[in-house]
């Protein structure tokens, strides 16, 4: 590249980049520095009760909003103070294919069960549960992991709208109600593989 018919500031401002091509870009990756493209969102999985919980096809995002308390002090009349408040979490929505796998009936069962004799509509001992929401990269390596506290199921849809003009399949439903989430910090960036094929 010629520096040539730039100004002198100009020029010195490029070459300097161009030997030194790291600055303005931070790493992303500290494991495999040679990947820039951030991790697709379309393979994970999700697991309760030491298990992972067959067929679901979409999880709502991770949201938390902290409310912000403002208030003005009698001596500054023309400033407005801001503190935070209160932290909410947004629900989060289970959804797949229905198959016979009864994990969402069941644990849906546990918080409210139709029919069940008066004072045990609810299984209060266990109708809470931790989750565990994980993230892989294209070749299925887990990269990431999410662990969401307290959660339990306040609305189920056990079967969504049919539709005879429609050839998508049938879905099952399910949002979870929690208390917080934070990065399972345990799970660290892998090694990621690389092959050649054929020999």
């Amino acid at each position: 590249m010629s520096l040539k018919g730039l100004s002198k500031s100009t020029g010195m401002i490029l070459g300097f980049l161009l030997l030194c091509p790291t600055i303005g870009s931070a790493q992303q990756f500290s494991v495999n520095t040679h990947r820039f493209d951030p991790y697709k969102k379309f393979k994970f999985r999700v697991k309760w009760d030491g298990r992972y919980v067959p067929g679901i096809i979409h999880v709502s995002g991770l949201n938390r909003t902290t409310s912000v308390v403002t208030h003005r002090e009698g001596g500054e009349p023309n400033v407005v103070r801001k503190s935070p408040g209160l932290t909410t979490y947004e629900s989060i929505t289970l959804e797949r294919g229905r198959t016979h796998d009864t994990s969402f009936e069941r644990w849906v069962n546990k918080v409210y069960n139709y029919g069940s004799g008066s004072g045990t509509e609810s299984s209060l001992e266990d109708f809470r549960k931790d989750i565990i929401i994980e993230l892989y990269n294209e070749a299925g390596q887990l990269v990431m992991a999410f662990k969401v506290y307290r959660c339990w199921p306040s609305k189920y849809s056990p079967l969504r709208e049919l539709d005879a003009s429609s050839r998508d399949i049938a879905l099952e439903t399910m949002v979870l109600e929690y208390e917080g989430w934070e990065r399972d910090t345990d799970v660290m960036e892998p090694s990621e593989p690389s092959f050649t094929v054929p020999q």
